[in-house]
């Protein structure tokens, strides 16, 4: 019985053993022709993979984003290796013509690829030292205002990647790059996707909706500026907000916050929310615009939704998105006081300007910030530094 137990202890170390051993091997992608050359992607493989659904591509924008930067070069007749971008272990055992990573690949892996290898570092932050400091920041200011300290949840130790790059690709505006602008490396840029498009609302009544606001965003709320928002609505009950995010995982917020989130009548918690579901379309149609005080990002994609939602965006600066000009609001400060004056600001415009500027963000975002656009920047981007006519 002793060495049957031992046995079969064995047998399923093996197979775990096995099956991250797997993980952790590239999945090779050919082109359609004779191959020009090998190019290493390290960022999601979860796209690739035989038993993948499809419909990741609809999910988060990175998972397709991972899929065109492979499907570029294979259009390009480049065979193409992806990893995971946090795979520590993969050793190249063939030469590759373009090494791509977010993080710390480009580092650890530059000695162990020609040196004529093109080394990209694709940008989707803010750089770590900046986009750490930010959140410390808001969360300093958050301690000293309600006595209480929150947890780190956006915090990236610093990486050295743009620094072992020859070039980088970067999601964000000038204000993402002013981020990396130290390090004298060409970066281009390459706009954020949505993960779905939404027709113009039609018939929305922006006289009826004009005090409704929607925060919509992902974890990391007090870096997100959730917490500043919730304290501004919560001295203006004439108007409402509409919370929209992964509240329920950051339980020490729920705490610090749980008078704003759940007894103060003009501010409604909903929590999570599937942006292809009915229920957003619902908030959508109800609010006139949306507001997201970010102290960092690369570019955010809960911006961009929202714009294509047909959302005014009241924004701050670190948000890294570019909107319809002089339709919204970017403020270079984020504070309780800013939020409350913007939100404001735009509730006292007469309807029919409130519509022009929706409608404005709407036809900005459908012109800048989709999938096609992202494909046809990163074909160029890949044109250009293989020296490809």
């Amino acid at each position: 019985m002793l060495m049957k137990n031992f046995y079969n202890r064995l047998q399923g170390r093996i197979r775990h053993y096995s099956e991250q051993s797997a993980l952790l091997r590239p999945l090779s992608l050919q082109p359609q022709g004779p191959s020009k050359g090998n190019v290493l992607l390290c960022y999601f493989q979860e796209p690739f993979k035989p038993s993948c659904d499809q419909g990741i591509l609809k999910t988060h924008s990175r998972y397709w984003e991972s899929y065109q930067i492979a499907q570029t070069f294979l259009d390009l007749g480049y065979s193409v290796d992806v990893i995971d971008w946090d795979n520590r272990v993969f050793t190249p055992t063939k030469p590759y013509t373009v090494l791509i990573d977010p993080r710390d690949n480009v580092e650890r892996l530059a000695p162990l690829v020609p040196k004529e290898c093109i080394k990209i570092f694709y940008i989707d932050v803010a750089h770590t030292l900046f986009n750490s400091r930010a959140e410390m920041n808001r969360l300093l200011d958050l301690q000293q205002r309600r006595g209480v300290t929150l947890k780190l949840r956006r915090f990236e130790r610093p990486n050295f990647g743009i620094e072992y790059a020859d070039c980088a690709t970067m999601l964000g505006n000038d204000f993402t790059l002013s981020t990396f602008e130290y390090s004298k490396k060409p970066i281009y840029k390459i706009p954020m996707t949505p993960a779905l498009l939404f027709p113009w609302t039609e018939n929305k009544d922006f006289e009826a909706c004009r005090r409704n606001f929607l925060w919509f965003g992902s974890y990391g709320l007090v870096h997100k500026g959730l917490d500043l928002v919730l304290e501004a609505f919560a001295q203006m009950p004439d108007y409402h907000l509409t919370v929209c995010g992964p509240i329920n995982k950051e339980p020490d917020f729920v705490a610090a916050f749980q008078r704003e989130l759940y007894h103060t009548p003009n501010i409604h918690a909903v929590g999570w929310v599937d942006v292809g579901g009915q229920e957003f379309l619902k908030i959508v149609r109800n609010c006139v615009g949306f507001v997201y005080a970010s102290s960092s990002e690369g570019q955010a994609g809960a911006v961009v939704t929202c714009m294509h939602a047909g959302l005014i965006p009241i924004i701050s600066y670190e948000c890294g998105v570019d909107i319809s000009n002089g339709a919204g609001i970017v403020f270079d400060h984020s504070s309780i006081e800013t939020v409350k004056q913007s939100v404001q600001r735009i509730a006292s415009l007469a309807a029919q300007e409130l519509e022009h500027m929706a409608r404005a963000n709407w036809e900005y975002a459908r012109a800048h910030y989709t999938r096609e656009q992202y494909a046809k920047a990163y074909r160029e981007i890949a044109k250009t530094l293989l020296h490809l006519s």
